[in-house]
């Protein structure tokens, strides 16, 4: 029984990377906050992609082969894997570039820098050989003439052999970036193992648009002034009458007829001065 597997076509002559894992996210970083198609890969398996590339020949085609603990689960997730993982390669191609760009642009400083230093040196150099000859000038002479050839180190060491390297880099992260990539799955019946990877969003944690909830809203405070509008509809009379009366009621609850009598005397009756005391 075949083994199941999705993804792009394989060559016969490419030389495939195989790599294995229990779950696709093992492939990506998990501390980066990106999008899926836009995250990088996990540093070891960047790291044992990357070394195992360069130990294939420099011109044979390469593929990468996933070899995964599970069944299949969406359809079109061998597809996104293959994008994930040459936009992750065509970004460090780029970033190659511009560590090469930025290499040659030090270097034509320092090339600029160094042939100032080496013409200052011999320029004084001369001059000290016209103004003295005794053993001491000449050792000047000399050291000054060292010193300008040594200043022209840096540039030498940048144009002559540190471009090449990372130059080595961006062709390969190039070859990465085009490679086929090919899932084969272990399991062949299928369960939700499949949403660690791509977890779905259950229907309760759908978020509603501002613009569609005020829709929404409208509509409710439409539909109850329409249910209440259905109700009967008082004439100007019968509703003067009606606040009337809810004022008659509320009067009446705040300030009832019949009140204890108080205990305390009138501070205005005089006459209790003069009553007796029991």
């Amino acid at each position: 029984m075949s083994t199941p597997s999705a993804g792009d076509a394989i060559a016969m002559d490419s030389r495939v990377i195989e790599v294995r894992v229990g779950e696709l996210r093992q492939l990506f970083n998990a501390i980066d906050p990106s999008p899926f198609r836009e995250r990088d890969l996990d540093p070891r398996a960047d790291e044992f992609i990357v070394e195992w590339a360069r130990d294939l020949p420099r011109d044979a085609p390469l593929a990468l082969r996933v070899h995964l603990e599970r069944a299949a689960g969406r359809v079109d997730e061998a597809t996104l894997l293959g994008d994930a993982i040459h936009q992750y390669f065509k970004a460090r191609a780029a970033s190659s570039r511009r560590t090469l760009r930025e290499l040659f642009r030090r270097g034509r400083i320092s090339l600029l820098i160094a042939l100032a230093f080496l013409a200052a040196s011999l320029a004084l150099g001369d001059l000290i050989e016209n103004i003295s000859e005794s053993g001491f000038a000449a050792l000047l002479r000399e050291g000054l003439l060292i010193g300008g050839w040594v200043a022209m180190w840096r540039p030498l060491e940048v144009f002559l052999y540190d471009w090449w390297p990372i130059l080595g880099e961006v062709r390969l992260f190039d070859r990465l970036s085009q490679m086929p990539v090919r899932i084969e799955y272990k399991a062949t019946v299928s369960d939700d193992s499949w949403r660690l990877d791509w977890p779905a969003v259950p229907t309760s944690g759908l978020t509603v648009s501002p613009r569609r909830a005020h829709v929404e809203s409208q509509l409710v405070r439409r539909s109850e002034m329409s249910f209440e509008n259905t109700e009967h509809q008082h004439t100007p009379e019968e509703e003067c009458k009606i606040r009337e009366a809810a004022l008659d009621q509320t009067i009446e609850a705040s300030f009832p007829a019949s009140d204890p009598p108080s205990s305390d005397p009138n501070p205005d009756d005089h006459a209790a001065l003069e009553r007796p005391k029991h």
